[in-house]
């Protein structure tokens, strides 16, 4: 959108047709009320874009079908110029095939709709009044009423001249003669009667007139779009004086802002449109009791209660006043308009916003969202970045720590999830209208996906919803369409709502990232190993909780499936979802299983105190959920989970390193893109999924533990060593080899307690020299080696039976560690 400079914003007001309650579509659901089919249909408007023309900004739905348009507003109209001061009369501008077709009323109840004839043509016989009116300086139709003007303009398809007739009725023939002969010719051309001998907007673009004015006009070329093959600094040009530029600027800064977002902080500073409207009063507050029928009929209908003028229409545009939010924004200074975007190649996430906004980073995210000044500095930094992208794709990231604004949701996740090039023209080339085996079942789960919004819900988003689903299935041939997968897509087109090609193209960057293969014909060994894994996860991080449901036979089976094959979505609505998938997109591909575990512990009270059923009936209608709280939890699960601990062989491959050095990358836990690291000889190997199933813990690599442990290694092993923080040990290496094989060679730091003696009969851990300092590590991170894997899954399992919390087993054993160099042998005592 343009910025705001010297206009303001005007909101106005219309009622929808009502619908009878007590009808149902075709399909057995309620009839979708007008009001949504308006506000489905209206944000196409939004994307017209042109300096000459009001931009289009908002609209509401209010009570009893109320709507509500914001829009560029400008005081100044072709009324002023005839110096008159009532309102524009709609009638006397319409075509006359629109007269023509009265009002349409939906008859039948169906979705499928008549088309109108409005169109281009009818626009450019209502420029035709409108030119005719500035010509002679007068109004049209002023002595006739409504009902007449209608008549007459019907009447026009008699005649031989139109101009001629308009002239003579209002008595400006003498002016209409004194005309230029090219400026005549274009008036018989746009009223034009019969539509199919108008001519369209682009043949009078050809018009001798319009050839001669419009080089005194620069020509408006649209910007190339964030994600496109365009150059989107081609047509960039800089004044020649840039001191006129500077004092151009600085008068006001809000006014060099975009009319989008000087709307979002202006509702954000306590603008309220409706109140705006009943001070204007031009909505009209009426007491409830005078609203009730003389008669009601047992099935509803009611009579004896006249129509409320305050529902007719009322054209009148209230201008927004924006003195409110400049006396919110009055100590931000100039800087905070145009912030100083620095490189920084440092490791460690931060802010670039001001440091005066650092107090406000810390309050909960739902202040941060509705506090005015934040926004603003937010908004600017991320459109200044993302205009940047990908160049600036690191500082992103960096910021999207942080917190991403609402406003500028849509594009950042894009920018997270790395899509680029021409996606709309890879989009466009999908065939999204040859019928396929799964438009049925799209049909059906359409309808029920996320329809409590009125965007989603509206026949228009029901629309681009099938657009965007077949666009996805028809482009990956090998995946087939599972049930979940339209609200996988929800999000993306709730935030790209005008946008079907970056929705389909986010949709396209997720899936293979956090949902490889899910969407397999047969899924089966896919799905069984991600619920077998998050299963270990729940044992890793609260054994108690594991073992109680797996006591009560509560799998994960039975509840977890729809939670990942959506990410979420299934369970959650919307404005939930996008502050948990801010965080998400953060993450690898195992950040679900720690948002699963994190939701399990808010629930966690409840799962200790019931058995199977009550557990089956609590997940059936999921309780509320802190939606923050399970983001701050989620991290924290995250990154005291070895990354190696959610390894699945299904999972995407690891995509190639540049550097081919064999140096393993040094990325933090929750870094910019959060890689899989590449596969190396110290790193997991698969296992048969029943071997997988057969163990409580998760296993780590040998990888993680040298790099928790931080160990130096030998040889040919490249991995660099890392400064220690603190002297204190992060980890405890629990080896269960007999005594014998410990002495001939243990990692460094380890505690020996063999596996034949180390618990009772009764399950107990038997007391030796190391029991206390196993006891003291209870909490961190332990790893039982051995050399035969089913004996250190046993020890395992034990030591989560006894709710000891972090336990993993290293995979391969103490073989995968002998070729490092890393085995310490005890000096012989003299």
């Amino acid at each position: 959108m343009f910025p705001l400079k010297d206009a303001e914003m005007g909101a106005f007001t219309f009622f929808a047709s009502a619908l009878p309650h007590d009808v149902c579509g075709s399909n057995g659901l309620p009839l979708t009320p007008n009001s949504i089919k308006i506000l489905g249909r209206f944000q196409i408007l939004k994307t017209i874009t042109h300096p000459r023309l009001c931009q289009y900004v908002d609209i509401s739905r209010g009570k009893h079908e109320r709507l509500v348009v914001v829009a560029e507003h400008c005081e100044r109209s072709l009324e002023d110029l005839l110096r008159e001061r009532k309102p524009v009369r709609y009638p006397s501008y319409l075509a006359p095939e629109v007269i023509a077709q009265g009002i349409f009323k939906t008859t039948d109840h169906v979705s499928s709709e008549k088309p109108l004839p409005s169109g281009p043509k009818s626009d450019v016989w209502s420029l035709g009044i409108i030119l005719f009116e500035l010509c002679v300086g007068r109004k049209l139709f002023q002595s006739l009423d409504i009902s007449e003007r209608l008549k007459f303009l019907l009447t026009l398809d008699c005649v031989d001249d139109t101009i001629i007739v308009l002239a003579e009725e209002h008595g400006c023939l003498d002016i209409i003669k004194d005309l230029p002969e090219n400026v005549i010719n274009l008036l018989k051309k746009c009223l034009t009667f019969h539509p199919s001998k108008r001519p369209t907007a682009n043949d009078l673009m050809q018009d001798k007139v319009f050839s001669e004015v419009s080089p005194l006009y620069t020509p408006f070329t649209k910007p190339a779009s964030l994600f496109s093959s365009s150059l989107r600094c081609a047509d960039l040009t800089l004044p020649e004086d840039i001191s006129q530029l500077c004092k151009d600027i600085n008068s006001d800064y809000l006014a060099e802002r975009s009319i989008e977002e000087v709307y979002y902080l202006w509702c954000l500073a306590g603008g309220d449109l409706e109140k705006e409207l009943v001070n204007k009063e031009i909505i009209r507050s009426k007491p409830p009791i005078c609203t009730l029928p003389n008669f009601l009929f047992e099935d509803g209908e009611s009579f004896g209660q006249g129509r409320d003028r305050s529902s007719l229409l009322d054209d009148t545009t209230v201008t927004l006043s924006l003195c409110q939010l400049r006396n919110r924004l009055k100590d931000v200074g100039g800087e905070a308009f145009y912030p100083l975007l620095e490189d920084d190649q440092s490791n460690l996430p931060h802010s670039n916003s001001n440091n005066e906004l650092s107090a406000a980073a810390t309050l909960p995210l739902i202040i941060r969202e509705r506090d005015t000044e934040y926004q603003l500095n937010r908004i600017i930094l991320f459109d200044r970045l993302l205009k940047a992208y990908p160049y600036k794709k690191n500082q992103i990231w960096k910021e999207a720590r942080v917190d991403i604004p609402p406003l500028m949701r849509g594009l950042t996740w894009a920018a997270l999830l790395g899509v680029e090039g021409a996606i709309h023209a890879k989009y466009d080339a999908i065939d999204k209208d040859t019928p396929i085996p799964t438009d049925r079942q799209i049909e059906v789960d359409i309808p029920r996906c996320h329809q409590y919004d009125e965007l989603l819900s509206s026949p228009e988003g029901h629309a681009k919803f099938r657009r965007v689903l077949k666009a996805w299935v028809v482009s990956h041939p090998d995946l087939v369409y599972w049930q979940g997968l339209d609200s996988l897509c929800a999000p993306f087109l709730y935030l790209n709502f005008n946008n079907e090609a970056l929705a389909y193209a986010c949709m396209s960057a997720f899936i293979p990232k956090y949902l490889y293969n899910f969407f397999l014909k047969d899924n089966s060994h896919v799905i069984q190993e991600y619920l077998t894994v998050f299963s270990q996860m729940i044992a890793f991080h609260d054994p108690e909780l594991s073992n109680h449901l797996n006591e009560i036979g509560f799998i994960p089976d039975l509840y977890a499936i729809p939670w990942f094959l959506t990410m979420f979505t299934h369970v959650f609505p919307l404005h939930k979802i996008f502050h948990l998938w801010d965080t998400l997109l953060l993450g690898n591909s195992s950040f679900p299983f720690c948002i699963g575990v994190a939701i399990l512990q808010q629930l966690r009270d409840r799962l200790l105190a019931n058995g199977f059923n009550e557990c089956i009936l609590l997940f059936s209608d999921l309780p509320e959920i802190d939606i923050e709280r399970c983001v701050r939890e989620s991290i924290n699960l995250f990154c005291w989970t070895p990354k190696s601990a959610t390894y699945r062989q299904h999972a995407q491959p690891p995509k190639p390193v540049p550097d081919s050095s064999g140096v393993r990358s040094s990325t933090p836990f929750f870094s910019t893109e959060c890689p899989d690291p590449p596969k190396t000889d110290l790193s997991r190997e698969s296992i048969p999924l029943n071997d997988l199933k057969s163990e409580v813990s998760p296993r780590i690599s040998a990888e993680d533990l040298i790099d928790l442990c931080e160990l130096t290694v030998t040889g040919h092993f490249k991995i660099p060593p890392k400064k220690t923080k603190s002297s204190k040990p992060k980890l405890l290496v629990v080896d269960i080899r007999n005594s014998e094989d410990f002495i001939r060679g243990h990692i460094s730091g380890s505690i020996n307690i063999p596996f034949s003696a180390a618990f009772t009969a009764e399950g107990e851990l038997t007391q030796g020299p190391f029991t206390a300092v196993l006891q003291s590590f209870k909490g961190k991170v332990i790893v039982i080696v051995g050399h035969v894997a089913k004996h250190t899954a046993e020890f395992a399992a034990h030591l989560v039976k006894m709710k000891y919390p972090r336990i993993c087993i290293l995979d391969g054993g103490i073989n995968k560690i002998k070729p490092t160099g890393l085995l310490t042998i005890p000096s012989p005592q003299i």
